[in-house]
C-alpha cells in the first residue's frame, strides 16, 4: 500500500482549483481510493488502479501522482 497525492499546475475544468487537489491510497492489489480535498469532497473508487486516474484527472500533464509514502 503507498499514499499519495495530486498535484495540479493547470485547473483545466475550472473546478478543482490548482495545488494539492486529491489525496489517496494505493492498495496491494492495484485498486485506488482517493479524496478530493476541494469544497465539493468526494471519495472515488478506482478499480482500474492509477492508470484510470492518471486517464481521468491528468488533462495531460496538468495533474501529478505525488507518492508521499509506502506501507
Amino acid at each position: 500500500m503507498r499514499t499519495f497525492y495530486l498535484e495540479r499546475t493547470i485547473d483545466v475544468s475550472g473546478i478543482s482549483g490548482t495545488g494539492k487537489v486529491a489525496e489517496g491510497v494505493e492498495f496491494s492489489d492495484g485498486t485506488v481510493v482517493m479524496r478530493w480535498t476541494s469544497a465539493n469532497a468526494s471519495t472515488v473508487v478506482y478499480e482500474k488502479g492509477l492508470d484510470a486516474v492518471r486517464a481521468v484527472h491528468g488533462h495531460n500533464g496538468a495533474t501529478a501522482v505525488v507518492f508521499t509514502g509506502a506501507g
